[in-house]
């Protein structure tokens, strides 16, 4: 291992103060010889756009110098016509709508006033941006990246959508356009046929199955 990565949402989801992100962040570092990334931090523009423009400052006031790679999520708002995919509308209620207002930019991509003040931390702040298979927003993410000046990028790689038809075609062509940047990928979702139980989140059955995935991925993306 490399690096122990933490995600932080104060103003969202955890029951904590944004204030407490030092300590929050000498806590991990006291445990581990690791550098401590933040791999995904953001707010939501779910009760005011307000709300994200002073989220960001201060979460950016924090965070940088502290911590050598900070991935803000997100740049795009999630479209409502999608699930959010790892989380449970049932079981979390109003919490489970925030998660479609995290980005810098609407669905109908308009930018939130929290966008500007986003680009005098571009350089520091890198960004966490998840693309669904076939994601018709990649090409816009690009140019929205080049032009606040982004340098890192989190996004992941679908285990679940490598099953597809043509699936290696559309992660050449992600990857391909994502070339110019600091990319970190996560391996993700757990295709149904193959969890412990049928969902996502699962557990693989045959961890060598999962290995191999990633390993391919590794072999065909990694520099």
């Amino acid at each position: 291992m490399h690096a122990v990565a933490v995600h932080g949402f104060p103003f969202d989801w955890n029951h904590w103060m944004v204030d407490e992100w030092p300590t929050k962040l000498a806590a991990i570092k006291a445990a581990t010889e690791l550098p401590v990334w933040v791999s995904e931090v953001g707010v939501s523009t779910f009760g005011a756009d307000e709300v994200q423009c002073f989220g960001l400052q201060r979460t950016a006031e924090l965070l940088i110098g502290r911590t050598e790679c900070i991935h803000w999520y997100s740049l795009f708002d999630l479209p409502k016509a999608w699930p959010a995919t790892t989380r449970h509308r049932e079981a979390e209620g109003s919490a489970y709508y925030r998660h479609f207002y995290m980005g810098l930019i609407r669905e109908d991509g308009s930018p939130k006033p929290a966008l500007h003040s986003f680009a005098q931390y571009a350089g520091a702040l890198g960004v966490c941006q998840w693309f669904h298979f076939e994601d018709h927003r990649l090409d816009a993410a690009v140019r929205w990246l080049r032009e606040l000046g982004v340098r890192r990028l989190r996004t992941g790689l679908s285990w679940a959508d490598s099953l597809r038809p043509d699936a290696l075609a559309w992660f050449d062509r992600q990857m391909s356009a994502l070339e110019e940047f600091e990319v970190t990928v996560t391996f993700c979702f757990t295709p149904e046929s193959r969890g412990i139980v049928p969902h996502h989140t699962s557990a693989p059955r045959d961890l060598d199955e999962y290995a191999a995935f990633c390993a391919q991925m590794v072999r065909r993306y990694a520099s």
